[in-house]
């Protein structure tokens, strides 16, 4: 095995939660930094074993049982405090409201973010050359001129409509 197989061991060997297999011992036994590094973990778990926790002050409980009652002696808050609070408090929550706030700036506010479909050039470049009124190239000339009047087609279809009627009295 290698140091770095080894070392991700070392933990549990110096714990005693894994045996040392004979190829573990004889790589512990020919390696310097690993065989250190092994004696640094045993004394660190001889240090964690011997450390006791303190024992709870002896008016811990009665503290704790008199803030419980004045917490629900206390009037309710108002759930703006309480939203507020919770958004300021909880960062997760801060960054989320930030990112809706930002997301209806940006949708309300320029719609040029969204739809940049006005950038792109539909017309070619003309190359002032004379054109002849009944051509096709004039026609379409006329047509891309007019186009928000052809666009239109209600307008067209009035029309057609009011020259039936003057026609078929």
């Amino acid at each position: 095995m290698n140091c770095k197989g080894i070392q991700e061991l070392l933990p549990d060997l110096a714990a005693g939660m894994a045996d040392a297999t004979p190829e573990i011992e004889r790589h512990i036994a020919g390696c310097a930094a690993c065989a250190a590094r092994l004696d640094e973990f045993k004394k660190t778990m001889a240090l964690l074993d011997e450390w006791q926790a303190p024992e709870p002050s002896p008016y811990f409980d009665t503290r704790l049982e008199a803030r419980l009652r004045e917490e629900m002696a206390r009037p309710p808050a108002s759930w703006y405090r309480r939203w507020v609070h919770g958004i300021v408090m909880r960062p997760v929550w801060t960054m989320s409201v930030a990112a809706v706030l930002f997301t209806v700036a940006i949708a309300a506010g320029n719609r040029s973010y969204i739809v940049q479909t006005d950038i792109i050039a539909t017309k070619p470049p003309s190359l002032g050359l004379p054109v002849q009124p009944g051509t096709a190239v004039a026609d379409l000339q006329a047509l891309e001129n007019n186009d928000e009047l052809y666009a239109d087609f209600d307008l067209l279809d009035q029309l057609q409509v009011q020259d039936d009627v003057t026609a078929n009295p």
